[in-house]
């Protein structure tokens, strides 16, 4: 076991050119898909905290189920979609980095979307005599609910890149793990794993476990930060 973790950590330390692009292939996908999922879902939350229209609990309850949609799930029908009988297999995305994102943004800007939602509504509540009063137009006022809710919205993106980075079934199934093109940290882990190269799977886990540590941890401050402002508000 000790060998094991050594063997890890020379990896690590000795910069594997392997690493290194399992690595950029994760960060590339895991930044493009969190960024895009995040402007979607942080869009479609503030619009629903603003507004109240009838049929908004169905709406919210809707944007709840479709949190928890199963990657296995989400990745089969892009699969099926894309694949080359599919619709969509003319336009050659199979077992690519740009389908692993679109995978990954139909996941996450639901999860996106929620937590916008549940985390802007108070401050919402709180700005919007304020804002009325202003004689704001509506897209002013929208733009000065986004400054207020700045930080919660941070950690919403926090989060999101958490989720992106730390996906495996949808992006195994519609990137198909090949090697160079489309191998992320989660699948390499899961591949090397079952062919026995506890290694690479030890030091692939250590570093996605740190990275996945660092922006939780980001998002837990920034979320303690708006909360002592909320108070004190």
């Amino acid at each position: 076991m000790g060998s094991v973790f050594e063997k890890a950590g020379q990896l690590i330390l000795g910069k594997d050119p392997l690493i290194g692009s399992i690595l950029g292939t994760t960060m590339y996908m895991a930044v493009l898909s969190s960024l895009i999922a995040f402007l979607l879902g942080a869009i479609i939350g503030m619009l629903i905290a603003n507004h109240n229209f009838k049929g908004k609990t169905v709406v919210k309850i809707i944007l709840r189920t479709l949190m928890g949609l199963p990657p296995v799930v989400v990745g089969i029908v892009l699969y099926i979609l894309f694949s080359n009988t599919g619709p969509f297999g003319a336009l050659g995305l199979i077992y690519s980095v740009p389908l692993m994102i679109i995978a990954q943004v139909v996941l996450i800007t639901p999860i996106a979307a929620g937590m916008t939602e549940s985390s802007v509504a108070s401050v919402v509540e709180l700005c919007k005599p304020t804002l009325k009063g202003l004689g704001l137009s509506p897209l002013k006022r929208f733009g000065l609910t986004i400054f207020e809710c700045k930080y919660q919205l941070v950690s919403v993106y926090l989060f999101a890149f958490a989720r992106a980075i730390s996906e495996v079934g949808a992006v195994q199934i519609v990137g198909g793990n090949i090697l160079y093109k489309t191998r992320v940290m989660t699948t390499a882990i899961a591949l090397n794993y079952n062919t026995g190269d506890f290694a690479y799977a030890v030091a692939l886990g250590i570093i996605l476990l740190a990275i996945a540590l660092a922006m939780n941890l980001t998002a837990g401050i920034l979320q303690l930060v708006a909360r002592r402002r909320h108070d004190r508000v």
